[in-house]
């Protein structure tokens, strides 16, 4: 089946794991071609805690992806949670041995590539260098120095650390399930790829993706990422408090949050009963919905005021720093009934529900355009992007080769092999890069 240029995100989650495959058509939106959805069994809070149950179930979502869409899927693009992830900011500069040469990609490579050499603490790794703001020669808000002078390049960065135990165990689980790790991406960055508009990164939002296991928070001002955050509560505390409060077990608790839950209270009369079956001939039990959704409020305004605590220590509250689009929810937690009501009720900020179908293709399945899927759908643009731009590196090298070969032609030189091995070198992007070190970080774990 000949699907042209296709690529796979892989979303472990706590609860599902989702692979989704697709390509881009030429209106540059995304097809969907296949997908495969699996019950996680083995991540906790988004953190791997039983390998061989979650290789199981990646291969079982793979393995439907496949029959979906009958093809084979030898690389995914995979996302990362957990309470252990943590940000910081960071600056950094380059002198340039020539200022009177325009600042190129290299320059940005030289400058990304020092601030990964930061020391951490024991244990940990940098997953993403995210450049904010330049710097050139003191004039500052830069917001792209390519093709400006300049002596001395600076720039503002958000580093995002996680623990390198974490990142290893997410790398074993890869290859053990028979696929190449193409790319490790900090699932709030993807989540937010998926559902947010260009003009709500340039205005000012908050993103909170709602997950079984955790809450995870991405903060976008002026069209650039300023915080990220991984709050480790999420759809299943909720669900544990419900089987704790009304006494009954785990899967009855989870149907009883999704059929009848709210996060508003006041919403349910005193007189509205669900009856539940009692367990092998036991009485069945009968619980009020208005209980329920006092239980389920309770944990969702602890978890909404966490999440706030976090918008306030960005910043919000300072004039400069207002984030006037507000808050977008998204994950599978953002279904529940009233919980944008309640919201915008604790933050006073304007809240929509994200749903990814803005860069579908307009055939795509319902499904898929549900908040559910968000980071898988955001994981599947981030390999398409990396794919096109390594195929676009490629194209620009074969062309310096041909160029070369022409300038060279008659000339039985050796300086020939030695100049368009340099091309293919300067060529790298920092993609390539950082998966060359996680795949060598990688093997050295084994």
């Amino acid at each position: 089946m000949e699907q042209g240029n296709y690529s796979v995100g892989l979303d472990i989650g706590t609860t599902k794991i989702v692979a989704i495959i697709g390509k881009e058509n030429e209106y540059g939106k995304i097809e969907i071609l296949g997908t495969g959805r699996s019950k996680s069994l083995g991540v906790h809070r988004g953190v791997v805690n039983n390998i061989t149950q979650t290789i199981s179930s990646i291969q079982q979502a793979v393995e439907q992806a496949e029959v979906n869409s009958g093809l084979k899927i030898g690389s995914v693009v995979v996302g990362i949670a957990g309470q252990h992830i943590r940000s910081l900011q960071h600056s950094d500069y380059i002198t340039r041995p020539n200022a009177e040469e325009v600042i190129n990609d290299e320059d940005l490579d030289k400058l990304c590539n020092q601030v990964y050499k930061l020391v951490m603490l024991p244990g940990e790794e940098i997953i993403h260098v995210l450049p904010q703001e330049y710097k050139v020669d003191g004039q500052s808000e830069i917001k792209q120095p390519i093709g400006m002078y300049g002596g001395r390049l600076e720039a503002n960065f958000h580093v995002v650390v996680g623990q390198v135990t974490s990142i290893k165990n997410i790398g074993r689980c890869i290859k053990s399930a028979g696929l190449d790790l193409g790319n490790i991406t900090l699932e709030p960055l993807a989540s937010a790829e998926a559902v947010l508009s260009q003009e709500e990164k340039e205005a000012g939002v908050a993103l909170i993706d709602i997950g079984g296991g955790t809450t995870d928070l991405a903060i976008f001002k002026d069209g650039i990422i300023r915080h990220t955050s991984v709050i480790p509560f999420g759809g299943n505390v909720i669900t544990e408090d419900i089987k704790e409060g009304c006494s009954i077990i785990e899967k009855q608790a989870e149907l009883l949050k999704m059929k009848f839950g709210s996060a508003w209270p006041g919403e349910n009369k005193d007189n509205e009963i669900v009856s539940i079956p009692g367990l092998r001939g036991r009485e069945p039990k009968e619980i009020t919905l208005k209980n329920l959704s006092k239980i389920i409020h309770a944990r969702v305004v602890e978890i909404v005021e966490q999440v706030y605590v976090e918008i306030k220590n960005y910043g919000h509250e300072e004039q400069k720093k207002k984030l006037i689009a507000g808050i977008v929810l998204t994950g599978g937690g953002s279904q529940l009934k009233h919980l944008k009501q309640l919201v915008e009720y604790i933050t006073g900020m304007d809240t929509r529900i994200g749903y990814p179908n803005e860069h579908l293709a307009g055939d795509s399945d319902e499904e898929i355009a549900s908040p559910l899927y968000a980071t898988a759908v955001g994981l599947l643009m981030n390999a398409l992007e990396t794919s096109s731009k390594n195929i676009a590196s490629e194209e620009v090298v074969e062309e310096q080769l041909q160029e070369h070969e022409q300038v060279l032609a008659g000339h039985e030189n050796i300086q020939g092999n030695i100049v368009s091995g340099t091309t293919q070198r300067e060529r790298k992007s920092i993609f390539d890069k950082w998966s060359e070190k996680l795949k060598d970080f990688l093997d050295n774990a084994e």
